[in-house]
Formats: C-alpha cells, structure tokens, sequence
C-alpha cells in the first residue's frame, strides 16, 4: 500500500512540471488573450482599457475584410484538404503494391516534411513566379519551352481564385505525410481479409472500394484533421511566397497586421479567438470520438 502510495505521488511529481508549464503557457494565455478581446485596449500605453463584452466579436462579423479572409480560408482548405487527401492516398496504394525501390520513393515523397512552410514559401515564389515576357521563369518557363503555354498563369495573382496557387505548395509538402498516415493503415490491414475478397470473386477495384476504403475511415478521419488544422491556421506560407495582399488575406495575416502594426490589441485578440474556435471545432469533437472508442 505504501509503496502504491509513493509511486502515485512520485508519478505526480514528474508531470507537475509539465503541467504547470502548459497551464501558464497554454491556458493561462489562452484565458487572457479572452480577456483582452473582451476590452477596447489600443496602443502600447494604454491603461484605460475598458470593458465592453463581444462588442469586437460583433463588429468583426460585419467588417468586409473578415469575409474575404473566411472566402480566403474556404478556398484554400477545401482545395489543400481534398487534394492532399486524394494525392496521399494514391501514393500509399502505390507503395503498399510493392513497387521496386519502395523505400526510396518513400523517402522522396516524405522529403518535404523536412522543411518548413518558410522554406516551401520561398522556393515555391520563383517556381510560381507569375511574370511573363523575357522575365518569364520557374514552372511558366517550363510549360513555355515545352509547348503547353496554356498553362501558363499568374498562380496566386489571379482574381478571386489566387488562393487556388498558394494551395499548390502546400498539397506539395503534406502529400508525403498524408501518405504515411494511409501507408501505415494499409499496411494494417490483413492480408487474409483481402484474400478471402478474392475468394468470393471480388476484383482489386472491389476490394478496395468495398474492404479497404472502409478500414481506412479512421486514418483519413485523423488526416482531415490534422490537415484543417493547418489550412485554418496558415500565415507563414502566405507571407514568404506574396507578402501581405488584402486579395490573399486570411484570418492569421489580419490578426498579425491589426496586432503588431496597428497596436490594436483588442481586435487582434477576437481575431486570435476566432481562429482558436475554428480549430477547436475539427479537433475537439475528432478527440471526444477517439476518447470513446478507445473506452469501448
């Protein structure tokens, strides 16, 4: 009993620390970044702040650039989240069919993991470089010597749909973690349950419409979550390929110019909340079903 005892308090003891750390760090800024959005603090010696409820989250809901960044933020996450799904789920079909060289194009698809959105931004702004003409280069100089000037354009310069070019790079470098997630679900899968399909005259589509694709809700459940939370949140990919541009405004980048350019605390802490919400509507629910499941 003793000896229970102290290894209960000695397991408290070595997360407490940890603990602490994310209570001040984590929550503790979270409470007053609510605190904050819930006043009309401006400027950097003001301390006459006043209370005045959801009056900013109000307000927010009317401003114009607010709908643009949410249009912005659909746009980009519907276009990042089904590509990356599709692309990563048809390589891991093709790696799980024992290609040669497996291991090397698994690496090669992973690569882009290894760098960061700053990284990815800033290669992917010459290779998107939208300029036509004797400046023509990156991927329009590609599609110009071989012909298929068709596919030249202005990427994340074109009207309305810039944002369809920003999600390119983005698809590039989560494809090779969306596949891993598939891989390792497809590789889970008995080979006995594929086979007994064969058995009853299944074809290879079948089976995997009907036996695979199934099993694998769960992995593309976690995907999809992890890629929303992502594409919800995106600020330094936008930054380093076109700088701040009111046509691909998202959420980040408002919260980012309205916080540390125009010193407008309070507004910048609603937009702060509003992004936290976005997330904590894919995650939270994605946790409180993994939690059930795990108990049943």
């Amino acid at each position: 009993m003793i000896k229970s005892m102290r290894r209960h308090w000695l397991s408290i003891a070595l997360i407490s620390p940890s603990l602490i750390l994310l209570g001040v760090f984590v929550y503790g800024f979270i409470g007053l970044n609510i605190n904050i959005s819930l006043t009309d603090e401006v400027g950097l010696n003001n301390n006459d702040a006043n209370f005045i409820g959801f009056e900013n989250y109000i307000k927010l809901l009317d401003d114009p650039r607010f709908h643009i960044d949410i249009f912005n933020t659909i746009v980009f996450s519907l276009t990042f989240i089904g590509v990356t799904l599709a692309l990563g789920l048809g390589l891991a079909i093709l790696i799980d069919s024992k290609i040669p060289a497996e291991g090397f194009f698994r690496s090669v698809y992973l690569l882009p993991m290894a760098v960061s959105f700053i990284v990815t931004g800033v290669v992917w702004r010459w290779l998107m470089n939208p300029a036509t003409g004797e400046r023509t280069s990156g991927l329009n100089l590609l599609f110009d010597v071989m012909g298929l000037d068709f596919l030249i354009n202005q990427w994340h310069l074109t009207p309305t749909w810039g944002m369809l070019g920003i999600a390119v790079p983005a698809i590039w470098q989560m494809s090779g973690y969306t596949m891993a997630l598939f891989l390792a679900g497809l590789r889970g899968i008995p080979e006995e349950v594929k086979e007994a399909a064969r058995m009853d005259g299944a074809t290879e589509f079948g089976i995997y419409r009907r036996v695979i694709m199934p099993m694998l809700k769960p992995v593309a459940l976690s995907a999809v979550v992890i890629l929303a939370h992502i594409s919800l949140k995106v600020f330094d990919l936008i930054i380093a390929i076109a700088g701040k541009q009111i046509a691909l405004d998202v959420p980040a980048i408002y919260m980012w110019q309205t916080t540390f350019d125009a010193y407008n605390f309070a507004r910048g802490a609603t937009l702060a909340t509003y992004i936290l919400i976005s997330v904590a509507l894919f995650v939270i629910p994605y946790l409180i079903v993994t939690n059930r499941k795990e108990k049943v």
